[in-house]
């Protein structure tokens, strides 16, 4: 099968095109940086309505969303006989290869046999049957293994299996023989890829932004099954994530800090390349002048993972320094997150700083919410490579973010990091920025030239199309692409800028503000 690289199976998982932000931002940036290459979007969400919140440009010729929940897929009665026998038998090795690792069952081997299953339509019957259920409870209760000793129920083993169904759903699906397939992260969105490159010699990208399985491990610390399931499903995820670093052709990780995990995940270090994320310094200007009143921002979505309880509390400890102070929250609150806006509400309320903070949304403008403000917040206990971090850079704002992921990349020495969970430690660099106009306004500049000179928009999505090329088999070698000043500083002779960068007293909204 001829490939040129023109055409992409791109793998998402809970993001792309149905959610705004991050990894979602990132995946129209690809799409839409490459007018020439033809994109199929497999989206893998929960029951598969969920709209599809991005204008999808032309050349995603086809978007199939795949439902990991509701109706069961495939043939309703399950394989019987020789074939029912074949499952079994590698279902067990599966069970084996991540419940008793000492069995040396290989992971990769029997979940290779169960994708031929799912395309066929049998695996998710076959997963619900009673013989299943028995060959779980049979592993899982062995005396030697961990899981014996916590006493897993049948009610254990159905949730496990449930669940386990669920996440495999994926398995089934085709990507085209003639295409790269590229998974926009580890976990569940590498099924179809691969499935493809084991049994139909589909190319294998794999990128990764955020720690999927460090972020699966923070996840179950908040559910409610016993530990026996959280086991089964952490051992299944450990053993996928694993499988995904080591059968990937190329992995393209946004940062340092993620290539060292995925190093330590079983990936071979020369099929890994790094890829920062980039932005389109016109697209997010020089923010200019400052607003009167001191006042933090942050962007993203209102989500756990993001922390904002402890930017809450960093908030209250500023405000009991400088009154005055805002703090301007802007970004949607995704599907199921509106009790974690509620929580949110409530600790500011406690903490009596309601009537300086606000819920403001999403905003389409996004380079206004940075212009919002004097610094730029980020309280993440888990990132790849923000986004809000350097967009907020490129519209040169200094930054307070926490050291998780790519960050202190990103950042350099033009704004402060402190450690996650610390609000203390937070308030007291948002004071020391907010206190010093000159220091706050030096960073700032330096934010933006860090920008330019290293994460460009174009040098990203020039890496990405020559990966394209190279997995398609055409001999091609990426080099970065070489930004100049008459690309994208020509906003620094603006008078603005100028004074802004020597200190010197604010100009009016007409010399910057509405850039």
């Amino acid at each position: 099968m001829r490939r040129t690289g023109r055409h992409v199976t791109m793998l998402t998982e809970g993001t792309y095109p149905h959610v705004h932000g991050g990894v979602s931002t990132w995946c129209d940036q690809l799409v839409q940086g490459m007018p020439e290459v033809g994109f199929q979007v497999v989206s893998l969400t929960g029951s598969g309505r969920e709209p599809v919140t991005w204008e999808l440009p032309p050349n995603v010729y086809r978007h199939t969303p795949v439902p990991t929940w509701g109706p069961r897929p495939g043939h309703a009665r399950a394989p019987y006989g020789r074939a029912r026998r074949r499952f079994t038998d590698s279902y067990e090795r599966l069970l084996l290869s991540f419940l008793d690792p000492e069995s040396r069952c290989d992971f990769g081997t029997a979940l290779y046999e169960l994708a031929e299953l799912a395309r066929a339509g049998r695996l998710s019957a076959a997963l619900r049957t009673e013989s299943a259920l028995r060959s779980l409870m049979w592993i899982w209760t062995m005396p030697h293994l961990p899981t014996a000793a916590a006493g897993p129920t049948v009610h254990d083993a159905l949730t496990a299996t449930d669940l386990l169904e669920h996440a495999l759903r994926p398995l089934g699906v085709r990507i085209p023989e003639d295409s790269v397939a590229h998974a926009v992260s580890s976990g569940l969105a590498t099924l179809p890829a691969l499935a493809a490159r084991r049994l139909d010699g589909v190319p294998f990208l794999l990128t990764e932004h955020g720690i999927y399985l460090r972020e699966r491990y923070l996840g179950y610390r908040r559910d409610a099954q016993r530990w026996p399931v959280k086991a089964f499903m952490l051992g299944f995820y450990r053993e996928l994530n694993s499988l995904g670093y080591r059968a990937a052709d190329l992995i393209t990780p946004c940062n340092e800090y993620n290539r060292r995990w995925e190093e330590r995940g079983g990936a071979d270090a020369h099929r890994i390349r790094t890829v920062y994320n980039g932005v389109d310094p016109a697209a997010f200007p020089h923010a200019g002048p400052e607003p009167d009143t001191p006042t933090l921002t942050w962007c993203g979505r209102v989500d756990p993972i993001k922390d904002l309880e402890t930017l809450i509390h960093a908030y209250a400890a500023v405000r009991a320094e400088l009154p005055e102070t805002r703090l301007r929250l802007f970004g949607p609150v995704p599907p199921g997150g509106e009790a974690y806006r509620t929580r949110l509400e409530k600790l500011a309320a406690e903490l009596g700083v309601t009537d300086g903070l606000s819920f403001e949304g999403r905003i389409s403008e996004v380079w206004r919410a940075y212009a919002a403000g004097h610094v730029v917040m980020l309280s993440s206990i888990s990132e790849g490579f923000p986004f809000s971090i350097i967009e907020a850079m490129s519209c040169g704002r200094t930054t307070v973010s926490t050291d998780v992921g790519g960050v202190r990349e990103a950042v350099g020495d033009t704004g402060l990091v402190v450690p996650p969970r610390e609000p203390e430690m937070m308030a007291a660099a948002a004071l020391t920025l907010l206190k010093d106009d000159t220091r706050r306004l030096r960073l700032g500049e330096m934010s933006r030239q860090r920008v330019i000179d290293r994460f460009t928009l174009r040098r990203s999505v020039d890496a990405f199309r020559t990966i394209y090329q190279e997995l398609a088999g055409l001999p091609e070698v990426y080099e970065p692409t070489v930004e100049t000043v008459a690309d994208w500083t020509l906003e620094l002779r603006d008078p603005w800028y100028g004074a802004a960068a020597w200190g010197s007293a604010r100009t009016g909204p007409e010399n910057g503000a509405g850039r």
